[in-house]
Formats: C-alpha cells, sequence, structure tokens
C-alpha cells in the first residue's frame, strides 16, 4: 500500500507522508490497597487508567505525571515504568502505544479535565465497562504484583 503524500511547503515536491503511531502513558495508581479509575468524559466510554498522549518535548514520566494531576489532582510516589502495550487495535481512536506506569498516589481524588468521575476499586471489584485494553494492564500488574 502507497502511503499519501503531502506536498513540501519549502520546495513544493510530493513526499510520502509518514504514518507513526501515537504516544501515551497510562498510570495504575495505588492507594493502599485499592487502584484508580477515572470514568472517561470523552469516547471511547467506560472507566479507565488515568493517562493520555505525550506532548512534544516531555518525558514520559512528566507526561504520567500531568496526566495525573489534570484528570485526578493526585501527586504520584515511586513512580516506576511497568510495561508499554501496542497491539495496533488497542484503541479504537487509532494506533496508540501506551507505557503504562505504576505508583502511589498522594492527596484527595477528584475528577478533572477529561473525567467524569474518579473512584478507588479493589482489584476484586473492577467494574465490567474498561475502556481499551486496560482489563489486560490491570491483569497483568495484578498477576505480577501477587495480587488476587
Amino acid at each position: 500500500m502507497k502511503a499519501p503524500s503531502i506536498v513540501c511547503p519549502q520546495c513544493g515536491a510530493s513526499v510520502a507522508r509518514q504514518r507513526n503511531p501515537s504516544l501515551a502513558v497510562d498510570v495504575i495508581i495505588r492507594v493502599d490497597t485499592r487502584v484508580v479509575l477515572i470514568e472517561r468524559k470523552n469516547p471511547p466510554a467506560g472507566w479507565a487508567l488515568p493517562g493520555g498522549f505525550v506532548d512534544y518535548g516531555e518525558s514520559l514520566e512528566q507526561a504520567a505525571m500531568r496526566e495525573v494531576a489534570e484528570e485526578t489532582g493526585l501527586e504520584l510516589s515511586r513512580l516506576r515504568q511497568f510495561r508499554a502495550y501496542s497491539d495496533p487495535g488497542r484503541d479504537p481512536r487509532g494506533h496508540v502505544v501506551s507505557v503504562v506506569f505504576s505508583a502511589v498516589g498522594r492527596g484527595t481524588a477528584r475528577a478533572a479535565d477529561d473525567a467524569r468521575k474518579v473512584a478507588l476499586f479493589a482489584p476484586d471489584r473492577l467494574p465490567a465497562n474498561l475502556a481499551f485494553d486496560h482489563a489486560r494492564i490491570l491483569a497483568d500488574y495484578f498477576s505480577q504484583e501477587g495480587i488476587r
């Protein structure tokens, strides 16, 4: 399949347009024995890990802390990279690679920005309507941490 082309604004030549995945971060936030999830305001609907797209010039860690602060008001400690998820079908909006972090949340959670609600869930009481591949991400995390 031939890549779509665009016109170079400097020389007028036709050049191939590169299609690359978008880069996002998601954060598994622990508060005591529970995890923080947000109910999304925008499609796709459902409950999700706090997170979002990495801005140009921003590190993955900065993006994780910014997105969590914007969506939940929480501060993070013990931020660690967990895994990356790259299945091209994981996000119905397009090919999005997510680098997932784990952290401990501090402060009082409040829904803001892209979050309609924020809530804490026990690992055995997660909502059924998790967005994206977040059920798989949480299952992987709980399995690695020995949480049932």
